[in-house]
């Protein structure tokens, strides 16, 4: 017995701990956003429609659901009604803060004026509409120019995309036309070369042609001086 414990296998290593997974990175801070005038109108009005809600939790309202205790501790119920009503703005301001936040409100609102005063500076350049006359409504615009006004950023991209290519097709085709003139001018410069080769061998042929006679005489009188004993 004593051997088989010694021959027992080891006990198993502990499992290597697992990394812990990398933390999510931090979300990024909101970085407030100036309101415009429709932001500010927007903003006003919330608070002037809280004000008014606020003000219908008066001193008497509230006395008058509470007139025992309105009679006995009218201190004591002035200020729970305070509370409730800083404690209610408080809360509804908070409310309205974090949705403005979430739904990007002022951000928008200054996009939709951004938006109206290009379309009013838009207008205001074509100058179709004559003074004291009222623009045309969208919905009473005929399909053609409606279709056009759709179709218009769509055939601006494109145009431009086609701009772009037949610039680089141009600047392409300049460049083998300047290829094809350095060819050009060089097969002139051989062909002037081959000219002029030829004439001189044409010359040299003349030349030759001249003395061929003498040259034969004069080699077979030579000829003939060798065969003589």
């Amino acid at each position: 017995m004593e051997y088989e414990a010694a021959r027992a296998p080891p006990p198993p290593l502990p499992a290597p701990q697992q990394q812990a997974p990398a933390s999510p990175p931090l979300p990024t801070r909101h970085t407030p956003v100036a309101p415009g005038l429709r932001a500010s109108r927007f903003q006003d009005v919330l608070a002037s429609s809280l004000s008014h809600t606020l003000a219908k939790i008066s001193w008497d309202n509230f006395a008058a659901c509470y007139p025992t205790v309105a009679a006995q501790a009218p201190a004591v119920l002035r200020a729970v009604q305070k509370q409730m009503v800083d404690r209610l703005g408080a809360l509804c301001k908070k409310e309205f803060d974090s949705v403005l936040q979430s739904r990007n409100v002022v951000a928008k609102l200054n996009e939709l004026e951004g938006l109206v005063s290009e379309a009013e500076q838009r207008r205001d350049e074509v100058g179709a509409v004559g003074p004291g006359e009222a623009p045309v409504p969208p919905h009473m615009l005929p399909a053609d120019q409606i279709l056009a006004a759709h179709l218009a950023p769509h055939l601006a991209q494109q145009q431009s995309q086609l701009n772009a290519k037949l610039q680089t097709v141009q600047s392409h085709n300049a460049k083998l036309f300047d290829d094809i003139q350095k060819q050009r001018a060089e097969m002139q410069s051989l062909m002037a070369l081959l000219q002029k080769v030829f004439e001189d061998i044409d010359g040299a042929n003349g030349q030759i042609n001249d003395v061929a006679d003498d040259l034969a005489r004069e080699t077979r009188s030579v000829e003939i001086d060798m065969a003589e004993p």
